[in-house]
């Protein structure tokens, strides 16, 4: 199930609101754990009990570290144990085949590849359980003694599929006691259908593009403005679809009483590429950077072990994304410019205009895209081949492709600055009062007949 569906939007969240807000506030985060394990068995009812197993888990183990702080030897043992459980349990169904497969291609190997079917989720929620016990004991959490509202935070619906990734530190407080009020329904509310209208009426319109450039290189008649056309299309389609979901998710958890930190910033008004990566997906970099590089020394210890942190959390930040070499390759990609930008074009971008560093920055990170795109390297090799000269430059159907979306393209332009949001700003407030109700009616209403009308529906991230 998933939020731009007609059965979540008037059947699941309608009846799951009214089992929530009728229940006693004490109840509520019983009713939260199982409304959200109703939400993720939707679709494949045999992976709930991976993710019990992994709330037990992780339940346990913060209780051990607890149990046994005074021993900083045995409480650091729980820890790893932690960090090896959810390590094994994502490694094993993301990663098996894979491994398999590459390692199969060495003499004297033959591991067989299992095709078990990825849970949906696992990357997001592994890393939040594996998160708990580490705050646990660096005390930058306290325990969670209650199961009920441990396993309420693990497998709460609004981030649970896609994130963002919600550290229970964040939490611990509205898990324990938290104000249900009118304003925060609202604005929750509001935030919802701003997201799904990114979503449903923005990523939905222009994906199509994109697949449809794929099937026209397949085909031999790509040419090279059609294929950089093809990849700004994934490019917003990425951006309007997984910060149209977060715009959701956050949204739904302040319904609930939750505030979850921001998980995009208007990444596409970025004049580098680290200042890119400083508002795309936050709450994922942000996981990285506190879990894994600033341990490692982050950039406290040398030039040497710098570039070694740099290239060893994109290295993982690119294997998180899926097991496939183009991720890997993808990853890598960013820490070579994340490193030129650190060492050698950080004074000659002082000096650049910020029009033209906004244009650096755009054409690395749409590159990026197309890598990330393109699981077949051969394919992503044959593509960007033409986008770089290697076929027609131009063709009819180009022209007929820029009548026909030039429109959509300079609406998700505007739509990825903060226009809106400063024109909303001037809104006298009689005017805001009156637009917010009116807008998210409309928004409702057109992202409603578009799901009903059309089949094109999907969900980029759901594979991660």
């Amino acid at each position: 199930m998933i939020f731009s569906s007609l059965t979540f939007l008037f059947a699941y969240l309608p009846l799951t609101l009214a089992a929530y807000f009728l229940a006693p506030l004490r109840a509520r985060n019983a009713v939260l754990l199982a409304v959200s394990l109703v939400f993720y068995g939707w679709g494949e009812p045999v992976y709930i009990s991976i993710m019990v197993l992994s709330t037990l888990i992780d339940y346990t183990h913060g209780m051990l570290v607890e149990r046994f702080r005074h021993r900083d030897r045995l409480a650091r043992w729980f820890v790893g144990q932690s960090v090896a459980f959810n390590l094994a349990l994502l490694g094993f169904f993301k990663y098996w085949d894979f491994l398999a497969a590459n390692l199969s291609a060495l003499p004297g190997v033959n591991l067989p590849q299992l095709g078990i079917p990825l849970p949906i989720g696992i990357s997001f929620f592994t890393f939040q359980t594996m998160s708990y016990t580490i705050d646990v004991y660096r005390r930058h959490a306290p325990v969670q003694r209650n199961l009920i509202s441990f396993g309420a935070y693990v497998t709460m619906f609004p981030q649970l599929i896609a994130g963002p990734i919600v550290q229970y530190k964040t939490v611990a407080a509205e898990l324990a006691d938290r104000v249900n009020t009118a304003e925060d329904f609202a604005l929750g509310a509001r935030r919802f259908t701003v997201g799904l209208a990114k979503k449903v009426l923005l990523a939905n319109s222009i994906g199509a593009l994109w697949d449809g450039q794929l099937a026209a290189w397949r085909a031999g008649t790509l040419t090279a403005a059609g294929g950089w056309l093809g990849i700004l299309a994934f490019g917003f389609q990425i951006y309007f679809d997984f910060s149209g979901y977060s715009d959701m998710a956050i949204g739904l958890g302040r319904i609930f009483g939750f505030r979850f930190n921001e998980n995009f910033d208007h990444p596409y008004l970025s004049a580098s590429v680290t200042e890119f990566w400083r508002r795309w997906h936050m709450s994922l970099t942000g996981w990285f950077r506190e879990y894994l590089y600033i341990p490692l020394g982050g950039s406290r210890q040398g030039t040497a072990k710098t570039l070694r942190n740099i290239l060893i959390v994109w290295f993982c930040t690119g294997f998180w994304h899926g097991a496939s070499w183009n991720f890997l390759l993808w990853g890598l990609y960013f820490a070579a410019w994340l490193v030129l930008e650190k060492y050698v074009l950080r004074e000659a971008l002082k000096r650049t205009p910020a029009w033209a560093k906004h244009l650096y920055t755009l054409a690395v990170v749409f590159v990026g895209w197309g890598i990330f795109a393109m699981e077949d390297l051969a394919v992503c090799g044959g593509y960007f081949s033409v986008c770089f000269g290697g076929g027609a430059l131009w063709s009819a159907a180009d022209g007929y492709i820029l009548r026909s979306y030039g429109l959509t393209f300079l609406i998700l332009v505007l739509a990825s600055t903060t226009l809106g949001q400063r024109l909303w700003r001037r809104l006298p407030e009689r005017a805001e009062k009156i637009l917010t109700p009116a807008l998210m009616g409309l928004g409702l209403a057109l992202c409603t007949a578009y799901l009903v009308d059309g089949s094109y529906n999907p969900f980029l991230y759901f594979r991660f």
